[in-house]
Order: structure tokens, then C-alpha cells, then sequence
């Protein structure tokens, strides 16, 4: 069986990337390598071995286009009201909770935020199957 292991970004600032997600998740460097013309870092957190990869083209100077394909990666949080109040602290600017309804039932409260690349994550309350 397949397992998801990581996702991977492409971002211009290694610093203000780290700085971004370890403020905001937690996620911290588990392994950096240094190559002829980029770098890959792997962030990730104590609560689940699934990374996200930064990748450092050197030399870039123009924002990436994230094209129509890209949607968002999720992390879910055991209070989403406390942590849209962290964000904002930190000058994140996060969009507002939503709710979302299925038959009459919560299914998800969630907000999203943008990363320094404008990567979009989306913050789930740890309900149901976001867990």
C-alpha cells in the first residue's frame, strides 16, 4: 500500500518560508540538502511524519504561478478559534472561519491562510474525518 510521505512547493525565500511555517504550524527542518542550482528542505512536525518540501531554485527572482491545477494542502488543529486568533497575531491575515453544512450536519469549520508564496493552506477544526 501507497504511503503519502510529502508534498512538495517551490518557494523564493528559504528563511521567510521556514519562518512561515514554523510560526504557523509548527513544522520544522528535518533535513536540508544543497545541490548545484537549488536546495530541498523538508519541514515537518512531532504529530505526523507527512513533510512539506521546499524548493529553493537559486538564482529565481520571479514569483512562481501557481496555474489553475493547484488547490491547497489541509492541517487540522484541536481548537480552529485559537489558532485563527494566533494567526491574526502574527500578522498572518487569515481569511474568517467558515462553516461548511451537509445534510443538515457540520461537516467541516475551517479557515484558510496564504503562505509568503501565496501557497494556500487550509486550517480545519479536528472534526469528523479531518482529523
Amino acid at each position: 500500500m501507497a504511503k503519502v510521505i510529502h508534498a512538495m512547493i517551490r518557494v523564493l525565500d528559504e528563511d521567510r518560508s521556514r519562518d512561515f511555517y514554523g510560526r504557523a504550524f509548527g513544522l520544522e527542518a528535518a533535513d536540508r540538502y544543497e545541490f548545484e542550482g537549488f536546495t530541498l528542505v523538508y519541514l515537518r512536525n512531532r504529530e505526523a511524519d507527512f513533510e512539506v518540501e521546499l524548493t529553493i531554485n537559486h538564482g529565481r527572482t520571479e514569483p512562481y504561478v501557481h496555474g489553475d491545477g493547484y488547490g491547497h494542502i489541509a492541517v487540522a488543529v484541536d481548537d480552529l478559534d485559537t489558532e485563527h486568533g494566533r494567526f491574526t497575531r502574527l500578522g498572518f491575515n487569515p481569511n474568517p472561519i467558515k462553516e461548511f453544512m451537509r445534510d443538515g450536519a457540520l461537516m467541516a469549520r475551517f479557515f484558510f491562510v496564504q503562505d509568503p508564496d501565496g501557497y494556500k493552506v487550509e486550517v480545519l477544526q479536528r472534526h469528523g474525518r479531518y482529523r
